[in-house]
């Protein structure tokens, strides 16, 4: 992304031509070269030139068949834009720097291609309403590219979970050992947030998907306009109703902005854990070599760089959504040179989140040897190491507390005579479960030799069989409801 205080580089003196501006007749000199670096956007919306083509064809069709321009025009404009998108395409358009932006190159270009056809283009329309129509446009098939990554995501965790039904971790709260839970268990939890992710970005889309293009510079136009027609040319759901809202609306740029947000919030979470558990004091994972970096002076160190990365990266996705936020709240309607600000935050949200989520399903998921044809996992699991660090927190101190309670004693009275438990336990250097039966009904006789398949930690986690518990029963069954949603498998 350009700098914040830096212009673009000199262009020639041909790029610099400002008697291509559309409202060079006004002005009695030219505008200078560097307020036209610093005001052009032409650098960076260039992204925006499908949308903006795909806008203008709509436009062109919807004035042709309500008889604003000639049959011939539209045709004209049609063969114009063809060539245009090939010499995009191809790399060889001329960008031009004086006409500042994305549309006004576009539409000085199909001027010279098809004269007058080119200007009649315009008819009922403004930048302002052209900019953001092309926003949304742009915007809806990002929105579409990055749900089908979520999904691939959720993929990749449920692969992952598939195969560690039966792994043992400790689950914590305040990062001390809590609970043994599975840990397929523990990574469909992240299922569930990127899967809310998806259906965030899914409503957030509906909005995204209204229609700015007729409300002209900001009252409307003169002209016959068919808007609906152009929104159904274009695959939108409907209408902005107001034009005063329509060009100076940028709500749909910040709720996408609060929603990426989300998204590499829950992003980060689940690298703070990898980060921690792939470091020497744990040793619960393994990150393949192709996803970590060494030290430069320390020979023994592979570092978790990606996961690291996108935890900082979490912070300039959610520092551009502060910006758009402050971009708008100052602005009176309707459009203000502002909203040019809005663009470049808003394309490098998109693009931190494309990447990272590609990364992360292929450093979880694994990817395909193509020599062998067998997929590589990025993400090897120590369950041992997993299990020996469950048995170090009294896991199942919840467990006999339950225990008690099922043999008649108030929860509070069996919460407090487990302290006592645990307090011995630490006493002896040992785990509930090594304490002999006589110590443990010592601290109420109600405790009976099957006490040991409670303490036990498969017997835990075996014993929170309801919906959305940790057992593995229940565990297979989310993860089928997970792929029946994503896959359409059929459950079990």
């Amino acid at each position: 992304m350009r700098g914040r205080n830096s212009f673009p580089p000199a262009m020639s003196s041909n790029q610099l031509d400002t008697k291509s501006q559309a409202w060079s007749a006004l002005f009695s000199e030219p505008m200078s070269e560097l307020v036209q670096r610093y005001t052009a956007s032409v650098f960076f919306d260039r992204r925006l030139a499908a949308a903006d083509i795909a806008g203008s064809l709509a436009h062109a069709e919807m004035l042709a068949a309500q008889g604003i321009i000639s049959q011939e025009d539209h045709a004209a404009i049609q063969r114009g834009m063809s060539a245009i998108s090939s010499e995009i395409e191809s790399n060889t358009f001329d960008w031009k720097l004086a006409l500042e932006d994305v549309h006004l190159n576009i539409e000085a270009r199909l001027t010279q291609l098809v004269g007058d056809a080119g200007k009649r283009l315009h008819t009922g329309r403004s930048r302002n309403d052209q900019v953001a129509t092309d926003i949304r446009l742009w915007l809806r098939g990002e929105i579409d590219a990055i749900r089908a990554l979520l999904r691939e995501l959720q993929l990749a965790l449920i692969e992952v979970a598939e195969r560690n039904v039966e792994v043992i971790l400790p689950g914590f709260t305040h990062l001390q050992v809590a609970q043994p839970v599975s840990f397929a268990h523990h990574l469909l939890a992240y299922t569930e947030m990127f899967g809310r992710d998806e259906e965030r970005l899914g409503d957030v889309r509906q909005r995204v998907n209204q229609l700015p293009l007729g409300a002209a510079a900001l009252a409307g136009t003169t002209y016959p306009l068919d808007r609906e027609r152009v929104a159904r040319s274009l695959g939108m759901d409907g209408v902005c109703q107001n034009s005063l809202d329509a060009v100076s609306d940028r709500d749909f740029a910040i709720e996408f902005a609060a929603a990426a947000s989300l998204v590499m919030v829950h992003i980060s979470r689940l690298s703070e854990e990898l980060i921690l558990w792939m470091s020497q004091n744990y040793g619960f994972i393994r990150i393949a070599d192709r996803f970590t970096t060494g030290s430069s002076i320390m020979p023994q160190k592979k570092n978790p760089d990606v996961p690291e990365l996108a935890r900082g990266k979490t912070g300039r996705v959610v520092g551009h959504l502060m910006g758009l936020i402050t971009l708008m709240k100052g602005q009176p309607l309707a459009y203000n040179k502002d909203n040019q600000e809005d663009k470049e935050p808003l394309f490098d949200t998109v693009d931190t989140l494309r990447d990272t989520l590609r990364i992360f399903t292929e450093m979880i998921g694994g990817q395909l040897n193509a020599a062998t044809g067998a997929k590589e996992g990025g993400i090897s699991v120590n369950a041992a190491a997993m299990e020996a660090a469950a048995q170090k927190g009294y896991a199942t101190a919840t467990d006999l507390a339950d225990y008690l309670v099922k043999k008649g004693l108030p929860f509070r009275d069996a919460h407090e005579t487990v302290a006592h438990a645990v307090k011995a336990a630490q006493a002896h250097g040992c785990d509930l479960s090594e304490l002999p039966l006589a110590t443990l009904q010592g601290f109420h006789p109600a405790i009976e030799k099957d006490v040991f398949d409670v303490l036990s930690l498969r017997g835990s986690l075996n014993a929170r069989n309801t919906l959305g518990g940790t057992a593995p029963a229940q565990v297979r069954r989310q993860i089928a409801r997970h792929r029946a949603r994503l896959v359409g498998e059929p459950r079990p």
